[in-house]
């Protein structure tokens, strides 16, 4: 679930807040970190809950509907095509999926079951909606369909939905489009015969991933003395209350990946750092953080001090 991308994007978020010294207790940090990163976990939780409560709200409005005083013909005969959606059906069954929901306590939507009512009421009122409701085909490839428009152009790009997010945690919102990209996948790699912790994707790609987080913060800040050196070094030219914090840390970042993570091709740390930039700095940012990094590239190759292990590191 977690790249690489996104555990640097969140040491960023911490090294930017940070205004200790190399002396300060890491821990506390890594904690931060670690916290973090699970919590990117309970909003994939809190999304795939929120397709539940949906699929709910619409079997309670079919059952309320067929008890109205002046009841419709459909009303009294009503369509259960959504209700009974073999995609969500197999989500709502999981049984790792409701053990994960009551573990970890995501039931956010018990007290703002307004917000089921907001995508619910989106979803009925959509073409979409009528489309699928008119449509003979019920298979599972025809509910599988269905069910990812309806999670792609009502539940994702949902406003106050996002505003709820953003409210509850805000570093959600950074985390929402890794987390809808997650969700959109594993609907359209659900089979019938699925595994059941198939929808219970892994946080960590693996233990080298869980561990780079860590160790990407806690080099960081042990070196922060000797990184704000060189990068001072590097920007005698630049008005220093003109060059943006974020930058700064993202240069930080990049000089460690340079110095302590040898496996890490320094094409990728550039990348990866401009690839930030270009999302969380100023428009220029990235021409900025490039410009220095190159810089420190020659000179690191002239002198022989690239700290890089294995072929096609460079």
């Amino acid at each position: 679930m977690l790249n690489r991308r996104h555990i640097r994007i969140k040491v960023m978020q911490i090294l930017y807040g940070f205004k200790g010294s190399e002396s300060d207790d890491i821990k506390v940090l890594e904690r931060t970190l670690i916290r973090s990163m699970e919590e990117m976990y309970d909003l994939y939780l809190l999304i795939m809950s929120l397709l539940i409560e949906v699929q709910k709200r619409a079997e309670l409005h079919l059952s309320s509907s067929k008890n109205k005083h002046l009841a419709t013909k459909e009303d009294i005969n009503p369509n259960y095509k959504f209700v009974n959606n073999a995609v969500l059906a197999q989500i709502i069954q999981n049984k790792d999926l409701a053990d994960e929901l009551k573990s970890r306590k995501i039931n956010n939507w018990e007290m703002d079951g307004e917000y089921v009512d907001v995508i619910f009421k989106a979803l009925i009122k959509s073409d979409l909606y009528k489309r699928n409701m008119e449509n003979t085909d019920d298979s599972y490839k025809a509910d599988k369909a269905f069910l990812l428009d309806v999670f792609k152009n009502i539940v994702a790009p949902n406003d106050k939905l996002y505003d709820y997010l953003e409210d509850k945690n805000l570093t959600w919102i950074d985390d929402l489009p890794v987390v809808n990209t997650i969700i959109v996948k594993l609907i359209k790699k659900l089979e019938p015969d699925a595994p059941s912790k198939s929808i219970l994707p892994n946080l960590y790609k693996d233990e080298e991933d869980k561990s780079f987080g860590i160790e990407l913060l806690t080099k960081t800040i042990l070196n922060l003395t000797s990184l704000n050196k060189i990068i001072s070094e590097k920007t005698q030219n630049w008005d220093k209350d003109r060059i943006a914090n974020v930058d700064l840390v993202l240069l930080q970042l990049a000089i460690i990946e340079f110095q302590k993570f040898p496996s890490i091709p320094v094409k990728v740390t550039i990348n990866e750092y401009l690839e930030i930039a270009k999302e969380y700095s100023t428009p220029k940012s990235s021409v900025f953080i490039n410009g220095i990094l190159d810089k420190l590239i020659k000179e690191y190759e002239a002198k022989g001090t690239l700290n890089k292990a294995g072929r096609g590191l460079m």
